[in-house]
C-alpha cells in the first residue's frame, strides 16, 4: 500500500537578516522536502523581502540563495501582493523576485491550510 504525499505549509512574516525565522523556515522546509513532503510557503509582511534578487549581505549568509534552493527542490513559494506592493516589489517593471516565486493574495492561505497535514506560522 502506497502512502499519499503529505503537505507542510509554512506562513512566514519576518524578513531576512532581522531574526532567525527566515533561516528556521528554510531549514524546516528543506527537511520536509528531503522527507518527501510537499512544501508550501507563504511570505507575508516583511518576509516578502526574502526572494528579492540582488541581495549581497556582507555579514550574513545570503538568504536568497537558500530560498532559491528550496524552489529548485520543489517548494511552492508565494508572496503576498499587498505586502510586496507596499515594499515596491509588485510594481517593479522587471520581476524583482527569483524565478519560481509567485506574487498572489492571502486567499491562497485558507486553501493551503485546508489541504495541508501540518501548518507552521513563524514571525
Amino acid at each position: 500500500m502506497e502512502e499519499s504525499t503529505k503537505t507542510l505549509t509554512i506562513i512566514l512574516t519576518e524578513g531576512p537578516y532581522r531574526s532567525q525565522y527566515a533561516d528556521m523556515a528554510h531549514e524546516i522546509a528543506k527537511s520536509a522536502l528531503n522527507n518527501k513532503y510537499n512544501v508550501n510557503m507563504f511570505l507575508y509582511m516583511d518576509a516578502t523581502h526574502i526572494p528579492r534578487k540582488g541581495q549581497n549581505p556582507h555579514s550574513f549568509p545570503n538568504v536568497l540563495e537558500k530560498y532559491k534552493a528550496l524552489v529548485e527542490m520543489g517548494a511552492d513559494i508565494r508572496a503576498c501582493v499587498r505586502c510586496a506592493t507596499a515594499r515596491g516589489y509588485a510594481c517593479d517593471a522587471k520581476f524583482p523576485y527569483i524565478q519560481g516565486i509567485t506574487i498572489t493574495t492571502v486567499y491562497d492561505i485558507p486553501e493551503w491550510i485546508k489541504t495541508s497535514d501540518k501548518v507552521i506560522s513563524l514571525g
